[in-house]
């Protein structure tokens, strides 16, 4: 389905975002591309983002986007090395937590906290990243009973087959084939925001007939940008298939899953990556995402775009027409 679509911030280079609803207005938390002149490859040392900006609106589709400035950058973090990605903001006894991933001085991915007193930042960072945190993308979910989730992971440059069972490997391992894919993680954070709780589990996520999806079903399977929301009581994990360039999603009944594939959220876009999030607001739901239309296709250049998201009678969301195709 083609769907009217708007560009958020047409003067920048905006990716990734993270959307929550806070105080009565939509909050926008996306990586900041810009030209750093990196050559681009397999390992996406060409995303090279070095700040984050916050943007907020009262009207998602027609109303003024608010830029509230850098919030967070690479030079206020004590354990930084390069390459300050994909981010998530979540709300708790009066402060506001940004988590976000960044390589560290020896360039392997950790996740880190900063924290405000305002959804629009500034946010100042933790001294060390989580303790047993790797690999990116970072999505929580508030599930209303007072517990939080972290869901993380991201394959090739996002070193997620690094790790096995959360021990890093001597040298990386991705499975082919007929071989289960490598899922995304999911932990419950501790009581004060700050570290895990728990040892992180594995996010299954299972085809129609109650099997792990493969590594080679490239189409369906796992492999960067994990987002949750719930609808109906049920939990809907949304996520990029990479290679294949669709934000594909699954439903379960609680937020460990295993979840369950059900189709296609967002055929590709132009550009290699798609990444997004998902919320509701004044009672419709929403599509936060990215392409590289603007900066003609290159695609560590990209820009942020919003359009409505639907459900069907059954509670599957009818596919949006991604354009790149």
């Amino acid at each position: 389905m083609k769907k009217e679509m708007r560009y958020l911030v047409p003067g920048d280079y905006m990716a990734d975002p993270a959307v929550h609803v806070f105080n009565g207005r939509v909050y926008i938390y996306p990586s900041h591309d810009w030209e750093s002149g990196i050559p681009e490859n397999d390992n996406g040392d060409h995303f090279n983002m070095k700040d984050y900006h916050v943007f907020s609106t009262d009207d998602v589709m027609h109303g003024e986007i608010k830029d509230h400035g850098v919030v967070l950058a690479t030079e206020d973090i004590p354990w930084a090395g390069r390459q300050l990605w994909d981010s998530d903001v979540a709300f708790k006894n009066g402060k506001y937590y940004m988590y976000f991933p960044l390589k560290d001085k020896n360039d392997i991915f950790r996740i880190g906290v900063a924290i405000s007193d305002s959804p629009e930042g500034p946010f100042i960072p933790q001294p060390d990243p989580i303790k047993g945190s790797y690999s990116i993308d970072p999505a929580i979910l508030d599930d209303g009973d007072g517990c939080y989730y972290m869901y993380f992971g991201g394959l090739w440059g996002g070193q997620l087959q690094r790790y096995r069972d959360n021990k890093a490997l001597e040298s990386a391992v991705l499975p082919t084939g007929d071989e289960p894919a490598l899922p995304g993680r999911v932990v419950k954070l501790s009581d004060d925001m700050l570290q895990f709780a728990e040892e992180p589990r594995p996010v299954v996520i299972l085809d129609e007939n109650g099997t792990p999806l493969t590594a080679g079903d490239n189409e369906r399977r796992f492999f960067e940008a994990s987002w949750v929301h719930k609808y109906n009581g049920k939990y809907y994990f949304s996520y990029s298939t990479g290679d294949t360039h669709r934000l594909c999603y699954a439903i379960g009944d609680n937020p460990y899953g295993p979840f369950t594939y059900q189709g296609v959220i967002l055929t590709p876009v132009v550009g290699w990556t798609t990444h997004h999030a998902i919320a509701e607001y004044k009672g419709k739901w929403y599509l936060f995402h990215h392409d590289c239309v603007p900066s003609n296709g290159r695609t560590w250049l990209r820009s942020l775009k919003v359009c409505e998201l639907e459900y069907d009678s059954e509670g599957k969301i009818i596919t949006i027409d991604g354009g790149g195709e």
